[in-house]
């Protein structure tokens, strides 16, 4: 299966004591880098988080967030340390008297100090499981989404290779003909020139002009690489880093069959191997 880089997926889940919110967003990326936001309350599950996402993503910039949004009922129950509060009321009136000042700390203040609201006691356990089985539904969700749109570049790539096998195919048919034309070519120059060669400098002209325009070790090399993207795409394993090399490969070919090239047609057929390879590589920097 064939999994693209980039993807996004949101889940919710409501219980009586509040609601939670998990996305999750990916990216393409040379490797697995997570990124991990958690409200204060659910800071423990990192590491588990962290470790859940490299046992099913290997590749890309993963940023995962939770929101969590107390319920009405939890969020009215506050409760005040009052023998804290009474400190601070005493300890400010001390402050504004000796300084000569007027007492103006306000209730506003007084609630921002830490500790004056008290945390309630909460079991953690039930919220902490809830949210990663949470996790895990966004998780399968972004997998699936990976995997749906590594299917259509799958499709994309297998299209770019049949098109790139249709130009070797036509650049090998054409070789000979070219190769005759600059045969005769060499011929009628010597003739307008009225030269005249010993018939075994003439072949060796002909045949070092051949050696030059001969381009068959690139046609192979090109099919033996559209071979392996083939076999790449439709295998089992990580594909991101090999395909990126491949199309290095394809390019290196496609640029000496390009250097190689007598007649304008040849050329022309080069240039469009380099961009159907150079739209392949785009598309591949997204496969894991």
């Amino acid at each position: 299966m064939t999994s693209s880089m980039t993807a996004f997926s949101r889940q919710q889940s409501s219980e009586d004591w509040g609601t939670l919110v998990w996305e999750i967003r990916s990216v393409n990326h040379r490797y697995l880098e997570p990124h991990v936001r958690l409200p204060e309350m659910f800071k423990g599950l990192e590491n588990t988080v962290r470790e859940t996402l490299r046992k099913h993503i290997n590749r890309g910039k993963v940023e995962c967030q939770l929101r969590y949004q107390a319920s009405d009922a939890q969020a009215s129950d506050m409760e005040l340390d009052n023998d804290l509060l009474n400190q601070l009321v005493r300890a400010n009136q001390q402050i504004a008297e000796a300084a000569g000042l007027e007492a103006t700390l306000s209730s506003i203040d007084l609630l921002k100090w830490p500790g004056v609201v008290k945390e309630p006691e909460l079991d953690l356990a039930p919220r902490e499981k809830q949210a990663m089985d949470l996790f895990l539904r966004a998780l399968d969700d972004l997998i699936a989404s990976r995997e749906r749109e590594g299917a259509e570049l799958e499709g994309f790539l297998l299209q770019r290779v049949a098109a790139v096998r249709e130009i070797v195919v036509s650049v090998r048919a054409n070789m000979p003909q070219i190769l005759a034309n600059q045969k005769q070519n060499l011929v009628d120059r010597l003739a307008d020139m009225q030269a005249e060669l010993e018939p075994a400098r003439l072949e060796q002209e002909i045949a070092l002009l051949a050696q030059k325009a001969d381009v068959d070790e690139e046609l192979d090399r090109l099919n033996s690489h559209l071979n392996e993207v083939e076999r790449v795409i439709k295998a089992n394993e990580q594909k991101g880093r090999r395909l990126d090399f491949l199309m290095q490969e394809l390019n290196r070919e496609a640029n000496t069959l390009s250097s190689k090239s007598v007649v304008a047609e040849t050329t022309l057929n080069a240039v469009e191997l380099k961009v159907l390879i150079e739209q392949m590589r785009e598309q591949v920097q997204n496969i894991e």
